[in-house]
């Protein structure tokens, strides 16, 4: 994500989380909810889903087109639909980048996967993505019980799902004691790697039944999780050991908080769960690409030296770290190119190779990167995925 090269500043500083909340005010052709119930559409025109209440949780859904070509009424001709995209914590920083940039292309419908409706509301009208174009529903990535939730609203909304993007995360470097999420794991881990690890495999099959002509899963990596890189060198580098700490549930009581079994880092923890996000890319590729044709990718947008992920940090990095990033190291990219480039990802005929972990040269061109021996091991992606599918109760 954003703090790729922010390993290379000392982690005396905090830093808090990269993205997150959402949920949806949306509306039809262009029209406000209430202006469609007043126009003189007829039934088979327009179908409207109105708000469903989950929990304390509103998502506001409009219905839009259905499978993969519409035909007209009129004409019946066949005419390919917008696709569908749900990113997760869009509500700031990289997710909500790309959401504006691919919603203002009109071929894409954004669903803003997030924590705080309110927040993704307002952050949505201020990138002035237009309301007909996204749908904010409400994804706790720290509870397995919200990611099994946002599941089943999301299959509610009769909505299609053509790319997902494992966008969101925690981000705690200089935290002295751990924190867990609701069901008692380390909580960088148990966010940015099982709670997006869950949320993918429930969304497989749904991704899988989509006849949108390029579909993908996309999980966001970070330069700090690769030893072959400067940020990946700067320590603690990402280690994952034996995977005895993961094993134990990661819960300081059976088990070290850390996947490698060592004493609480949180940078380390924030590194270790990006190798996991890549490993995850890669297993999904191995085990699904050539059944289901499902382009499985992970990638490095560079350094957003300005995100909102450094919100927390003293004053002093905040404002150092953008000319640092800008004049030393030559790594920063802004969060408007930084979403441009995911949303390639999401939407280039060219991106679509499985398997790959992408990245930016100087020129702003991809090319196909090369992870570490750590983030590429084989057999560790394959010991990642079997215990996690513990972890989340899938099997």
């Amino acid at each position: 994500m954003a703090l790729q090269a922010a390993s290379l500043i000392p982690t005396s500083f905090s830093v808090l989380k990269e993205g997150k909340s959402c949920v949806k005010d949306s509306s039809l052709f262009g029209l406000s909810l209430s202006d469609t119930l007043r126009a003189d559409f007829t039934s088979s025109a327009l179908r409207c889903k109105f708000q469903q209440k989950i929990g304390a949780v509103r998502a506001e859904t409009a219905a839009t087109a259905s499978p993969a070509v519409n035909k007209s009424a009129s004409e019946g001709k066949k005419t390919l639909r917008k696709g569908t995209v749900v990113i997760t914590g869009a509500s700031s920083g990289l997710g909500l980048a790309t959401a504006k940039a691919l919603a203002e292309t009109g071929k894409w419908h954004v669903v803003m996967a997030c924590r705080d409706f309110l927040k993704t509301a307002r952050a949505a009208k201020s990138a002035g993505i237009a309301k007909e174009n996204y749908t904010i529903m409400h994804l706790d990535l720290s509870s397995l019980d919200s990611v099994h939730q946002f599941v089943d609203n999301f299959r509610r909304s009769e909505l299609p799902l053509d790319v997902l993007v494992c966008n969101a995360a925690v981000y705690l470097p200089t935290a002295k004691e751990p924190r867990f999420t609701a069901e008692g794991f380390e909580i960088s881990v148990g966010t940015n790697h099982l709670g997006h690890f869950l949320l993918a495999r429930l969304l497989l099959d749904d991704l899988n039944k989509s006849d949108y002509p390029s579909r993908r899963l996309i999980i966001v990596g970070s330069i700090t999780g690769n030893t072959n890189t400067l940020a990946g060198n700067v320590p603690p580098k990402a280690n994952l050991g034996d995977l005895r700490g993961l094993a134990g549930g990661l819960n300081g009581l059976n088990s070290s908080v850390m996947i490698d079994g060592g004493e609480f880092d949180g940078a380390k923890a924030y590194k270790d769960s990006k190798v996991c996000n890549m490993l995850t890319m890669q297993e999904f590729h191995r085990r699904y690409h050539e059944e289901t044709g499902i382009t499985f990718a992970s990638l490095y947008p560079g350094c957003i030296a300005t995100t909102g992920l450094f919100r927390e940090h003293i004053p002093l990095f905040r404002t150092l770290f953008p000319p640092f990033q800008k004049y030393i190291t030559k790594g920063y990219v802004s969060e408007d190119e930084a979403g441009k480039r995911l949303a390639q990802v999401v939407s280039e005929p060219s991106l679509t190779k499985s398997g790959v972990y992408w990245s930016w040269n100087k020129t702003s061109a991809s090319f196909e990167n090369q992870l570490s021996e750590e983030a590429s091991n084989a057999e560790k992606a394959r010991k990642v995925w079997e215990v996690s599918e513990k972890l989340v109760g899938l099997v």
